[in-house]
C-alpha cells in the first residue's frame, strides 16, 4: 500500500472525510497533544474546532484542564462575565492560560456566542490536581449552597473539618506520604460527608434547573474524587503511585461522560490520556501500569469516542530518522496531514520507535497504531519551552 492512500491534507474537508469514515459520528472527538505548549498545534486545533462547529453540529470544546476553573471560562463564553485577560488568568490549570492559542480559541467561543442563541460551551476535565491535590473546599461548599432543606452537617462542622486549605496542598505529600492529611480523621469524616452529599443531591435533581444541576453533579463528582485522591497520597504501599495515576485519569473520563451529555465535543489533552491502550510509567523499579481517560470513556461510550493521536516530524532541529512512523509520515508532501491510522499500521511494517531529545514529546508507539482512528501530523513543530 502507498504510504499516500492513508493520507489527505489536513483541511476542513478532509476532517469531514475523517467523521464520515467512522461507524458513528463520535459524541467525544478527542485530539491529542504529543507535547504540550506547541504553538503550531495549538492554531490547527482552533482550526478544526471552528470546522466542526460550522459544519459538523459540534457545540462543546474541553480541555486538559481544572474543571472547577473551567466555569469561569464557560461563564465568559456563554454570558461575557469578566474580561478575557481575567478569564485567562483564572480560567485555567497548568499554565494554560498563556498559551496564545488559547486565547484566540476563548476569545472565537465568545464572539461566535454573541452571533448565535446555539451556545458553545467550554470545560476543564481534569480534576483540580497534578500529582499533589488541591482541598475540597471549593467543591463542597458550592455543592452545599445548591441544596435545599437540612444538611447533613453544619457549615461550622464543614470549615471545622476542613481547615487551613494549604494543609490540603502540600506538595510535598508527593514524594512523603506521612504529609498528607488524607487519612486522617477529619479527612474520612470528610469522605462520609461528601457521601452523604452527593447521595442527598441524587433526591433533590428534579428542583435544580439543569444548569444547576449540571454544576452541582460536577461539585459532587470533584469532591468525592478530591478525597479520594488525597486518601491515596496518604498511602504507603508500592501501589500508591500507580493508584493516583489511575485515579486522576478516572476523574476525566467521569467529567468527559458529562461532556458528551451537552452533545458532540472535541477534546483537547495529551496522547497518553486518549490512548485506548494501558498506560505505562517506570517508576524506580517498579513497572506502573493503569487505563486511561480515553480508555475508560470507551469502555462507556464505545464507538461514540473517537481519537486522533498528534505526531510531529522534525522537533525543533531533532529530524525523525527514516525508519520510525515519524519519518515515514515526513516523506508525505503536505505540511499538515490527516491519516487513517489503521490504514498506516497495515502500510508500515515493523517500524523502529523513535527516541526523541526532547523529553517533553512522546513520539508515537508504532506497536499501537491500529488502536488510533488517525493521526494529526506536523512536518515541523517548534517547541515553545
Amino acid at each position: 500500500m502507498d504510504i499516500k492512500d492513508t493520507a489527505r491534507p489536513l483541511d476542513g474537508a478532509g476532517v469531514s472525510a475523517f467523521l464520515r469514515s467512522l461507524p458513528v459520528k463520535p459524541l467525544l472527538l478527542g485530539l491529542g497533544e504529543a507535547r504540550h505548549f506547541v504553538a503550531e498545534l495549538g492554531e490547527l486545533r482552533n482550526e478544526i474546532f471552528r470546522h466542526l462547529v460550522e459544519h459538523e453540529g459540534y457545540r462543546s470544546f474541553a480541555i486538559e484542564s481544572d474543571c472547577l476553573m473551567g466555569l469561569v471560562v464557560d461563564d465568559y463564553v456563554t454570558t461575557g462575565a469578566g474580561s478575557l485577560d481575567d478569564v485567562m488568568e483564572r480560567g485555567f490549570s497548568h499554565r494554560f492560560g498563556t498559551s496564545p492559542a488559547n486565547r484566540e480559541l476563548v476569545r472565537w467561543m465568545r464572539a461566535y456566542n454573541e452571533e448565535h442563541d446555539d451556545k458553545l460551551r467550554f470545560f476543564g476535565f481534569d480534576g483540580p490536581l497534578e500529582y499533589w491535590a488541591a482541598s475540597p473546599r471549593q467543591a463542597l461548599t458550592a455543592l452545599c449552597a445548591l441544596l435545599d432543606g437540612p444538611l447533613p452537617h453544619t457549615m461550622e462542622t464543614l470549615d471545622a473539618l476542613l481547615g487551613p486549605d494549604d494543609r490540603w496542598s502540600n506538595e510535598a505529600t508527593v514524594m512523603d506520604p506521612s504529609q498528607s492529611i488524607g487519612r486522617s480523621a477529619d479527612a474520612e469524616r470528610l469522605r462520609l460527608l461528601a457521601d452523604d452529599l452527593v447521595a442527598l443531591l441524587d433526591t433533590q435533581m428534579p428542583r435544580l434547573s439543569p444548569r444547576d444541576a449540571e454544576r452541582a453533579a460536577l461539585y459532587g463528582r470533584t469532591a468525592v474524587g478530591l478525597l479520594r485522591y488525597h486518601s491515596w497520597m496518604a498511602d504507603t504501599s508500592p501501589v500508591r503511585m500507580m493508584r493516583l495515576s489511575a485515579l486522576r485519569d478516572a476523574m476525566m473520563a467521569a467529567n468527559l461522560r458529562a461532556v458528551a451529555e451537552q452533545g458532540p465535543a472535541l477534546i483537547f489533552t495529551h496522547n497518553l490520556h486518549l490512548q485506548r491502550n494501558k498506560s505505562v510509567m517506570r517508576l524506580g523499579d517498579q513497572r506502573l501500569e493503569w487505563w486511561s481517560a480515553g480508555a475508560i470513556t470507551e469502555a462507556h461510550l464505545g464507538d461514540r469516542y473517537a481519537f486522533l493521536a498528534s505526531a510531529f516530524g522534525t522537533v525543533g532541529d531533532d529530524p525523525p530518522p527514516p525508519d520510525t512512523v515519524e519519518g515515514v509520515l515526513s516523506t508525505l508532501p503536505w505540511d499538515h496531514t490527516l491519516i487513517d491510522a489503521r490504514r498506516l499500521a497495515e502500510a508500515v511494517t515493523k517500524p523502529a520507535p523513535r527516541v526523541s531529545s526532547d523529553f517533553a514529546y512522546f513520539p508515537l508507539d508504532p506497536a499501537h497504531l491500529d488502536t488510533i482512528d488517525g493521526v494529526v501530523f506536523l512536518k515541523h513543530a517548534v517547541r515553545l519551552e
